[in-house]
């Protein structure tokens, strides 16, 4: 299998572009790029967590959504193309409390003006806590 990436890859390319963003203040960390998946992690800590302690379902959202819009960025020819989420949705199914959460996101259809991507973010057991899909539209630059 070939990977679906439009340039090779790297995870300090992933943490330079992360730098001074919502992902960087969050803790979240890519930590595997495959070649057809990216894997990241957030920490359950305070900043992350709602007044009950559990992990807050917008920081899963979060992370589903920068893993997917990195992901898809990571596809296209940015020369070309820009893409944009045009729809997030998660249901939260566990909560997670401590420790680190890890997202794995994978391409459900990369067509040529829209992506879909899974996102599966699970607890430090394995155990699913939220799952998450992303869809961005794929735009060419002369058109912004």
């Amino acid at each position: 299998m070939s990977a679906i990436w439009f340039a090779p890859l790297s995870l300090d390319t992933f943490h330079a572009v992360s730098q001074n963003t919502l992902a960087e203040h969050l803790g979240i960390r890519f930590t595997e790029i495959g070649d057809d998946y990216l894997v990241a992690t957030l920490p359950v800590d305070t900043r992350t967590v709602q007044p009950m302690g559990l992990l807050h379902g917008g920081a899963s959202v979060v992370l589903a959504e920068t893993m997917g819009s990195l992901a898809s960025f990571c596809v296209i020819n940015p020369a070309e193309s820009v893409c944009v989420g045009i729809e997030v949705n998660a249901n939260h199914v566990r909560a997670a409390r401590s420790g680190l959460v890890t997202g794995i996101c994978t391409p459900l259809h990369l067509g040529r003006q829209l992506h879909v991507w899974d996102i599966r973010i699970s607890d430090d057991a394995g155990k699913l806590v939220c799952v998450s899909r992303l869809t961005t539209s794929i735009q060419p630059k002369s058109r912004l």
